[in-house]
């Protein structure tokens, strides 16, 4: 379990009734910003402090990894910005009957505060440069404390409910049903393309067949019998404009448990084809699996179509900070 820190002034309120925190991938120059970044390291379990008009408005427990997701319509429930993807984590939020100024206690919490990528000025001013950052332990610990009783009860039972599974990735839910939706009632393509391009979304029909001209196995469980393969997207499906959904250099060919993994970011592949482990990744899942996160593996060469596809996957769907030192 780690601890976060989100600065939600102009969107508390809509985050905090729909349960989620969402940021774009990038700044709108493009560049990157590890203050979105950081998303993408949030599990299940995690806790979150909220911070809002100066004060610990809230305390959330994250429901779920990072996924993609649109923004959400005005931060509301109308719906979405279908064009505008970025990281979506589903929290519980617990509002707090007794918030506390963090400014008031910098005796406390200023000699805690990181070094790097610290919520606060050492005065205890809000950085608005700042969505979310990890905070230090004994920085967490602090202001639990100071937040008293009512946090230490939250934090108790969340601790008693621990086991409770993971919430659905609502927010990609939605989307594939928006995109798959579209693409079915798109006229200007003709049926016949309409018809692959939805049994690509499934990994099989002509993508598969093109991804078979490549690869012969799963990269992972060795498993080369077609029945058991999945023609699983590099650049996922949500993501790929039409052509770039029937591409068979887009493909890999996996059991449906490495395709699960390889699709919501938890593995993922470096050029040169060492496999690549999420650290939020659950490691005795990935045991179960046959995937261990401590033992170096490679899976071969992959073709410059196949390399260039994967180079978006690390960039826009594993799981891995690029702030956090891993």
């Amino acid at each position: 379990m780690r601890y976060w820190w989100v600065n939600q002034n102009q969107t508390f309120l809509h985050e905090f009734r729909g349960g989620y925190l969402w940021s774009p991938k990038r700044k709108a120059n493009g560049h990157r910003n590890a203050f979105y970044d950081f998303m993408r390291e949030v599990a299940p379990g995690d806790v979150v402090f909220s911070f809002a008009d100066t004060k610990i408005m809230a305390i959330g427990i994250a429901g779920s990894n990072a996924y993609e997701a649109p923004k959400p319509l005005e931060f509301g429930n109308a719906g979405a910005y279908w064009h505008l993807i970025g990281w979506r984590v589903d929290v519980r939020f617990i509002r707090l009957q007794l918030p506390i100024r963090p400014s008031s206690f910098m005796s406390v919490l200023g000699p805690l505060l990181p070094e790097r990528y610290a919520p606060l000025t050492a005065a205890g001013a809000g950085l608005q440069s700042i969505y979310l950052t990890l905070l230090p332990d004994p920085f967490a610990f602090a202001l639990i404390d100071l937040l008293g009783a009512e946090a230490h009860a939250i934090l108790k039972g969340h601790l008693a409910a621990s086991e409770a599974p993971a919430q659905p990735a609502v927010g990609l839910v939605e989307w594939e049903e928006h995109e798959l939706h579209r693409v079915q009632t798109d006229k200007d393509v003709p049926e016949t393309e309409r018809t692959a391009i939805v049994l690509a979304r499934r990994g099989q029909g002509l993508f598969k067949e093109r991804v078979l001209k490549i690869e012969k196995a799963c990269r992972i469980t060795g498993v080369d019998r077609v029945e058991h393969l999945r023609a699983s997207h590099c650049k996922p499906w949500r993501d790929a404009n039409n052509a770039e959904r029937l591409d068979g250099d887009n493909g890999l060919l996996l059991t449906p448990n490495v395709d699960h993994l390889f699709d919501r970011g938890f593995i993922g592949f470096a050029e040169n084809g060492d496999l690549l482990v999420s650290p939020v990744a659950h490691a005795e899942s990935l045991a179960r699996m046959g995937i261990s996160a401590d033992q170096p593996r490679n899976v071969g060469r992959f073709s410059e179509g196949q390399q260039q596809y994967l180079a978006f996957h690390r960039e826009s769907v594993l799981l891995r900070s690029h702030y956090l030192g891993r």
